[in-house]
C-alpha cells in the first residue's frame, strides 16, 4: 500500500510527538494482520499514558487517549467499517470510562457514499487535488509540493528506514545469540549494534 507509507509518515508527525492536547491520539496505518495484533493497541495505549503522567502527578491528570489503527484489510473479521473498543464492567454491561479508546478502521471499505468511506479513499489517494477532505489535501500538498514539506518528509522517511534497519539488526543479533557460537563483541561487529545493545538483547533472552 504505497500511499499508506506517506500517511503513516505525516500522521506520525502530528499525533505521536507528545503534543499537548486535551486528548492524545496516535494514528497508525498498517497493512499486515500480524502488525494489527490486539496487544499492539494495548502497548501503544500504555506508552501514551506513561509519557503523559509526570512524576508526582495524580492519576486523575491522565487525559483521554485514542489509539487508531487504519488497516488495509478487515483484520478483526466482522465485516464492519469501523470498530470502537472500550472497557466495560461485564456484570452490568456499563462502560468503565477510564479514558482509553482503541479504534480499528477497516481500510477495505472504500464506499464513497459515506464520510468514513471518503476518508479511506483519501488515504489511498496520492494526488491532493483528488481528495475529498480539505485538511488532508492541504497536508499532502504541503509535503509533496513545498520545499520545506519535501525536506520534512525525507527526514521522516530516513527515520523510518533507520528504525527498520535497527529492528533487522536486533533480529540478526538475537539469532546469533541463540546460536551461541559468537562472542558479544563479534555479534556487535557483525550486526552493527553497540556491545551494550547486544548485551541488553542477550540479557532479555536469558531472563
Amino acid at each position: 500500500m504505497h500511499s499508506a507509507s506517506i500517511y503513516e509518515s505525516y500522521l506520525s508527525v502530528f499525533h505521536s510527538k507528545r503534543c499537548i492536547l486535551p486528548r492524545l491520539r496516535l494514528f497508525r496505518i498498517i497493512d499486515a494482520k500480524k502488525d494489527a495484533h490486539q496487544k499492539r493497541a494495548r502497548y501503544h495505549s500504555s506508552l501514551i499514558d506513561a509519557n503523559m503522567l509526570k512524576a508526582a502527578k495524580d492519576f486523575s491528570d491522565i487525559r483521554e487517549n485514542y489509539v487508531i489503527f487504519i488497516t488495509e484489510n478487515d483484520v478483526l473479521g466482522m465485516n464492519e467499517p469501523i470498530y470502537h473498543i472500550e472497557r466495560v464492567i461485564r456484570e452490568v454491561n456499563v462502560q468503565f470510562n477510564d479514558g482509553e479508546h482503541i479504534i480499528y478502521v477497516n481500510g477495505a471499505m472504500k464506499a464513497k457514499d459515506t464520510a468514513l468511506g471518503k476518508l479511506i479513499s483519501d488515504f489511498y489517494c496520492t494526488e491532493a487535488k483528488d481528495m475529498y477532505y480539505k485538511e488532508l489535501s492541504e497536508r499532502v500538498k504541503q509535503y509533496k509540493e513545498t520545499e520545506e514539506g519535501v525536506e520534512n518528509m525525507c527526514d521522516i522517511l530516513d527515520e523510518m528506514r533507520k528504525e527498520a534497519a535497527d529492528k533487522k539488526a536486533c533480529e540478526i543479533a538475537n539469532k546469533m545469540i541463540m546460536d551461541g557460537k559468537l562472542t558479544i563483541d563479534q555479534i556487535a561487529e557483525y550486526s552493527g549494534l553497540s556491545t551494550e545493545k547486544v548485551r541488553e538483547i542477550a540479557g532479555n533472552e536469558s531472563a
